[in-house]
């Protein structure tokens, strides 16, 4: 078990190197944005588990009680793993932050950092994020359980069912148009399925 989290620690660590500047085409086909990034099949959209239930791992809630994804049905949901060592997580922030203000999406940011859970809020208070929440995964059981080719930043956008409409790997723009006509995607996915 130790060499998964290993493994994925530098899985993780990897991708929060990777550049941030990428370049924007919409595919006429489709009408969906690619990047560069999307195309090496690193950072950007990716649907592989549309359809797929929330995991139910547990995870610390702004108290450190345990929570999992399931208490959160109902309404779309916006997970985001990230860690205050991510340097493309922590220039995502503030759109998440907006993106959270704005009520249109629950938006839960999970910190993967291993330290005590009052570093997460002061990190969080530094930075002057007011609306996220301090939401801790430090055993990592929600990355571990959401696959093992999770990196940091993703994102992934749940149904009001707990099912996962699409991940986005990599810092973005929450609060663009793009994030916006993405989120929308929440509401078609509910009355789908």
């Amino acid at each position: 078990m130790r060499i998964y989290f290993l493994i994925a620690g530098l899985l993780v660590l990897a991708a929060c190197q990777q550049k941030s500047g990428q370049e924007t085409v919409v595919n006429e086909t489709s009408n969906e944005t690619v990047t560069a990034a999307e195309e090496s099949g690193i950072k950007g959209i990716h649907r592989d588990n549309k359809g797929t239930a929330a995991p139910d791992a547990t995870f610390d809630d702004p108290d450190g009680k345990p929570v999992k994804l399931g208490a959160f049905k109902g309404k779309p949901l916006l997970v985001n793993l990230w860690a205050t060592w991510c340097a493309p997580c922590v220039k995502e922030l503030p759109t998440l932050d907006r993106l959270a203000k704005e009520g249109g999406v629950q938006v839960l940011a999970v910190s993967q950092d291993s330290g005590p859970h009052p570093s997460v809020v002061a990190f969080l208070q530094s930075h002057q994020i007011a609306t996220l929440k301090p939401y801790q995964d430090s055993n990592m059981s929600l990355t571990g359980a959401l696959g093992p080719d999770t990196v940091l930043p993703t994102t992934i956008l749940f149904d009001a069912n707990g099912r996962e409409v699409w991940r986005y790997v990599g810092d973005f723009d929450w609060a663009s148009p793009e994030a916006a006509r993405l989120l929308s995607e929440a509401a078609v996915a509910k009355t789908a399925g």
